[in-house]
């Protein structure tokens, strides 16, 4: 599966089992974050295209801001192919 990080045109692959989060950061792509437990909020994004799940039962996300499309990468797995708007993530190469 393939994920793209927008504005900046960051490509990469997931992995079956890790969050968004874990993937961007093996492929040299720093996401913000802080607590990865989904309670901080600092990861919050924009899930463009794309569904995901979330390891927690219910992540720091209000029900208003999961159907505009909020996620928290820090517990979110996708399912498929996925587009973020996070406009402060940046590569390392």
């Amino acid at each position: 599966m393939k994920a793209r990080i927008e504005p900046g045109g960051f490509d990469f692959d997931t992995e079956p089992g890790l969050t968004l989060l874990q993937s961007a950061a093996a492929a040299g792509i720093e996401l913000p974050s802080s607590c990865r437990n989904g309670t901080c909020r600092t990861c919050i994004s924009k899930l463009r295209a794309g569904e995901v799940r979330y390891r927690i039962e219910w992540p720091g996300v209000s029900a208003d801001e999961k159907a505009e499309g909020w996620i928290l990468p820090c517990v979110a797995e996708p399912l498929g192919d996925v587009t973020l708007d996070v406009p402060h993530a940046f590569s390392h190469f």
